[in-house]
């Protein structure tokens, strides 16, 4: 499924309409679909005849819920709206809600909005219809007090918002303190980017999208269509559907050697554990060989972690990684005829001979001394090469990075917050003014590539917010680049089968408590379960 950006939706809309889908006709397909999904909802509610109030603001979104207000009356629902500003008789959806005999108050008229203060009493269901996507104003003056009514309602009524909950930046996932979390959205067409960004995805419920027709227009390349400036996203919610064709087949016939070998370049005296998780989540994705370019010092301990790996020796280092250790490595990774996929960063630190080391390496790589499958690079990797001048430039492209937001703010030059107050738009931008991949860490991770192509992941998981998992995640991507997936098919896959395993351990055990290694047992679960579709 797509996701669209505010302008996105508007220049579909536009197409849609001349294309021959008015707007009027796509507002009576919102409002009757937002209706019947309404309906279908009411069924689950715990009274028997469930009141309906419909807050209706000015614009588009207003005339939706308005719709939906007519819909649900001739369902049989009782339905009152309460509009934020007076509609004349000529606005057709106002006129087709009176005759439908709703009961109507405007704010205009309602003394120190006394009706509205009854109506949310008596409402057990509470429509938000009030801002759609193209406002981003503060919310002051009579919204604002109409919204800490419903949000100061005891006991707390069934809150189903269209689009979005007011006060929602559909971009950036922005909220105005005004804004009433609700317990359902349902929005049209195509989830919005904002409704996975937070604090907007915390506070938008459930999310349910309603078709209102384009999907029937032939529009399905609406972008070559489009002059919209600046370049249209190609972005992605992920699913198993998306995920299952992309994962690499596994023949009956096949030795180690056909799935690849990976090189996982890491760890130093103080971090022993990282290297040894994206060792072994790369032998849980499937790779079937792999190696740990450690210091000298640490082996014995990572011989003990990882039993199965094999050892690339780099004399020179003891408890870190240093300059005199890369010939080592290069002569390794050039016996590998056909290239290994490299895992650089987990544990590797940051010491001044780690970063000469790390410098010379990337030297190699890019001066084409050898080859390989392709580079994920991660934890101190990534702090290292926020140090570098025209870092960009010395990776072979296209490298897989794995920031979380204080690394993706280093490499940037920027801060947190942000890198966080736009996390998909900044994930595009600087992938494409990069040219490489970023897997963007957090809740709803998004993995963007050159060229404004993206995916956004549906987990937002607290429980793998502990240390480790950013280890396995990138070890999970190298596994998959080891067996010839393409890096940004790997890094989605990757991402994916690291968030869905996540999802597993959470459904079994709850929000806190997850180790690192929890993960490494559920990769290969996650992925039988996407290939057998269910």
């Amino acid at each position: 499924m797509e996701i669209l950006s505010v302008a996105e939706m508007r220049e579909v809309e536009r197409l849609a309409d001349a294309h021959g889908l008015s707007y009027a006709q796509m507002m009576q397909n919102a409002g009757n679909g937002a209706a019947a999904t309404i309906v279908q909802r009411l069924g689950a509610l715990p009274m028997a005849q469930p009141r309906v109030l419909v807050l209706v603001g000015p614009g588009n979104n207003g005339g939706d819920g308005l719709v939906c207000a007519t819909a649900l009356a001739k369902a049989g629902v009782t339905a009152q709206c309460y509009l934020l500003r007076p509609r004349g008789d000529d606005d057709l959806v106002y006129a087709a809600a009176r005759a439908a005999g709703i009961f109507m108050v405007d704010a205009q008229n309602d003394m120190r909005l006394r009706a509205l203060r009854q109506m949310v009493a008596q409402a057990d269901v509470i429509v938000d219809a009030l801002l759609g996507t193209g406002v981003s104003r503060p919310i002051e003056g009579v919204l604002r007090e109409m919204l800490r009514l419903v949000g100061a309602r005891h006991p707390r009524p069934f809150l189903i918002a269209l689009d979005g909950p007011t006060g929602m930046n559909y971009d950036t996932g922005a909220l105005d303190p005004a804004t009433v979390p609700v317990d359902l959205t349902i929005t049209f067409h195509a989830p919005k980017r904002g409704h996975y960004c937070f604090p907007a995805a915390g506070a938008r419920g459930e999310l349910e999208v309603v078709l209102i027709g384009i999907e029937h227009l032939g529009m399905k390349d609406w972008r070559l269509m489009s002059d919209l400036q600046p370049p249209i996203a190609h972005l992605q919610l992920a699913d198993d559907a998306l995920i299952r064709p992309l994962l690499p087949a596994r023949s009956p016939d096949a030795n180690k050697g056909t799935f690849g070998r990976v090189a996982v370049i890491g760890g130093c005296g103080d971090y022993l554990g990282a290297p040894g998780l994206a060792a072994r989540a790369a032998y849980r994705a499937g790779a079937g060989l792999v190696a740990l370019a450690a210091p000298e010092a640490i082996k014995p301990s990572l011989a003990v972690a990882c039993s199965e790996a094999t050892f690339i020796s780099l004399p020179g280092t003891q408890e870190r990684h240093a300059p005199a250790g890369l010939p080592h490595l290069v002569a390794w990774l050039a016996a590998v005829k056909s290239g290994a996929a490299l895992v650089l960063g987990p544990g590797i630190g940051q010491a001044p001979e780690t970063a000469a080391f790390v410098a010379d390496l990337l030297d190699a790589l890019s001066s084409r001394r050898v080859e390989s499958r392709g580079m994920v690079c991660d934890a101190d990797a990534l702090n290292l090469l926020a140090r570098m001048p025209d870092w960009p430039a010395r990776l072979p492209a296209p490298a897989i990075l794995t920031p979380h937001a204080g690394e993706m703010a280093r490499l940037a030059g920027t801060t947190i917050d942000a890198i966080q107050s736009d996390r998909i738009g900044n994930a595009l931008n600087y992938a494409d003014a990069w040219g490489h991949i970023v897997v963007l860490k957090g809740a709803h991770t998004v993995i963007a590539a050159p060229g404004h192509r993206g995916v956004v992941l549906p987990f937002a998981n607290p429980a793998m917010a502990t240390a480790g998992t950013g280890d396995v995640l990138a070890g999970c991507i190298a596994g998959l680049l080891a067996q010839g997936l393409a890096p940004f098919d790997a890094a989605v896959c990757g991402a994916y089968l690291h968030g869905a395993a996540g999802e597993r351990w959470r459904r079994a055990h709850g929000d806190a408590g997850m180790l690192a290694g929890d993960l490494l047992p559920l990769l290969p679960e996650a992925r039988h379960h996407i290939m057998k579709g269910g």
